[in-house]
Formats: structure tokens, C-alpha cells, sequence
């Protein structure tokens, strides 16, 4: 009996040191797996210089409630509804204006101004959600990337649609208009 009392005992004790151990030393010791931080190394190479002259006149901002799915034939097809969030901007290219385009009548001075065209258009993946998906186990990637891809094309054809160039033309007589008579001190007009 005695001999049994002194392996419980010894068992006790050991067991003892083990739970100090544990309690004591392991909270001290990092864990491995842990991340301390995050390094990235960039090696930026400036590709290239252009000289813009683009003015932005307007800019619109869209919400696109997406709902995209990928047919299948035999398995569920993978769904998704995201709202996807974007903006495009109306601008003229001031480079285009040539010497033919401003002249001079009496104290009045004419400026004809370049068409407005699009000339951003991008989809805000910051504040853009993925609210709901179904059966998208691997194919995440595709089903969210295609839904990216068309609410892109959507965000394109809508501003091409909407007032965003009207409003970017009439933008530039009410910003151009007052800079220019000041620096000519006369009447300007803007001519289409």
C-alpha cells in the first residue's frame, strides 16, 4: 500500500510542477505561429511621364446592386449579390484647343472648348460589399470577379447615358467663363 501512496504522491508532484510550468513559463514564451509583423519590399521604377491636360468637370458616384450567377449543368449554381459602389468623371482635354479655337470679336473674346468625354470610371472596391453568397465554394474568385467585371461595364454604359457629359459642359462655361475674363479683363464666350 505504502508503495502505491508514493506513486500517487510522485505523480501528484509531478503533475504539480507541470501545471506551474504551464502557468508560470508558457504565457512568457511567444507563440510561433504568431505574425509580428507584416514586411513588403518595392523595387518602383518610373515607367513614364505624360504631360495631362484633362480638366474634370463632373464626376458622378453610382451604387450597382449586383446579382451574378454561374450556370451550371449538374451542381447548384453559385450565386452572389453584392453592392458595388463607383464613380466617373466628365473632363475636356485642354490640349486639344488649338489657335483656330479662340479669337477675338471687338472686346469679346470666343473659345471654342473640346468635347467632354469620360475619362475615369472606376469601381470603389473599399466600400463595395458582398452581401450574400450560395454554392460559391471554390469559385470565389471567378463568381466575384465576373460580378466586378459586369457592374464595371454597367458603371460605363450608365454614365454614358446619364447627364454626366451635359453637366461637365455646362461645368466648364461656369468655371472657365469667370477665370478667363479676369486674366483678359474682357467679355469671354464659350461657343459649341
Amino acid at each position: 500500500m505504502t508503495k502505491i501512496i508514493k506513486n500517487v504522491i510522485s505523480l501528484l508532484i509531478v503533475a504539480l510542477i507541470a501545471i506551474l510550468v504551464w502557468e508560470l513559463l508558457i504565457p512568457k514564451l511567444s507563440n510561433p505561429f504568431k505574425i509580428k509583423s507584416i514586411e513588403s519590399n518595392h523595387s518602383i521604377i518610373l515607367k513614364e511621364v505624360k504631360t495631362m491636360g484633362n480638366l474634370e468637370l463632373a464626376a458622378y458616384y453610382f451604387n450597382d446592386i449586383v446579382e451574378q450567377k454561374l450556370p451550371r449543368d449538374f451542381l447548384p449554381d453559385p450565386k452572389a449579390l453584392l453592392i458595388v459602389y463607383g464613380s466617373a468623371s466628365g473632363c475636356i482635354d485642354l490640349t486639344k484647343i488649338g489657335n483656330d479655337d479662340v479669337y477675338t470679336l471687338g472686346d469679346t473674346t470666343y473659345i471654342k472648348l473640346p468635347k467632354p468625354y469620360i475619362c475615369h470610371f472606376k469601381i470603389d472596391h473599399s466600400k463595395s460589399k458582398i452581401y450574400d453568397s450560395d454554392y460559391a465554394f471554390m469559385n470565389e474568385e471567378l463568381l466575384f470577379g465576373e460580378a466586378f467585371k459586369s457592374a464595371e461595364k454597367k458603371l460605363l454604359q450608365t454614365a454614358q447615358n446619364s447627364n454626366l457629359l451635359k453637366t461637365a459642359e455646362e461645368n466648364a462655361s461656369k468655371i472657365l467663363v469667370p477665370l478667363l475674363e479676369k486674366t483678359s479683363r474682357n467679355p469671354v464666350v464659350v461657343v459649341n
